[in-house]
């Protein structure tokens, strides 16, 4: 477990791709129990450690988990997540290159739990709810793009979703249309960065993660960083 940002009333881990958020049915030690311990340890905290989740990333999703460490950061947190007031930034790396450098999508998404699935529409249709991000493009390597997404809505597998129905599903993710899966199990989704003002200090606040260390990611960014 890597903590990137830990302050009185936060604490922000950079997740990778087989780590869970919050407990589910596959009985893994979910990152919320790890940092209740992780806590417990550092500060020699003789009772039970409050960890408030206040957002998720899929399991094959890599990057920022941001977590409250108290009962009053906690509600605030939700509510900003809930308006849109915190600003995420997520990086992809796609195979094939987008239409447009930069665009706004917006799409009508139907979730099928089954499936654990979402499909995009065009147009409005019953039981979907209307998904928007922007992306635009940073960098590329030889084989490969690497998109900058801007997150204006937080629906179920929205960004997989969205940019595999224009064309450019993300690297190892074979449920929306990628060609072979990566080797790390993961996809190749990250939750770059956070922006918003701390709930409890007021001040501005930006974390960001460091990418996966992997060549492709370190190659792709690398160029980006010239």
């Amino acid at each position: 477990m890597e903590v990137i940002y830990e302050d009185n009333h936060l604490v922000a881990v950079n997740k990778n791709c087989h780590e869970i958020v919050q407990g589910d049915k596959s009985g893994d030690k979910p990152l919320s129990e790890m940092l209740k311990a992780w806590l417990k340890e550092k500060y020699a905290k003789p009772g039970n450690v409050f960890i408030g989740v206040v957002h998720r990333l899929d399991r094959p999703v890599t990057g920022l988990v941001l977590f409250a460490k108290t009962s009053k950061a906690l509600p605030r947190l939700n509510e900003m997540f809930r308006t849109g007031e915190i600003k995420k930034t997520y990086w992809a790396i796609v195979r094939n290159r987008p239409p447009k450098e930069e665009d706004t999508l917006v799409h009508w998404l139907v979730r099928n739990e089954k499936q654990n699935k979402s499909y995009a529409h065009d147009t409005e249709c019953p039981g979907a709810q209307q998904a928007i991000l922007h992306y635009k493009l940073i960098a590329r390597s030889t084989n490969y793009y690497l998109l900058e997404i801007d997150l204006k809505t937080g629906r179920h597998h929205q960004i997989r979703c969205q940019l595999a129905q224009i064309g450019c599903p993300i690297k190892g993710d074979l449920k929306y249309g990628a060609e072979r899966s990566n080797p790390d199990g993961g996809i190749s989704l990250h939750a770059r960065s956070a922006e918003f003002i701390h709930p409890v200090s007021k001040l501005p606040l930006r974390i960001e993660a460091p990418v996966p260390d992997d060549t492709l990611w370190r190659e792709i960014t690398g160029r980006n960083d010239e």
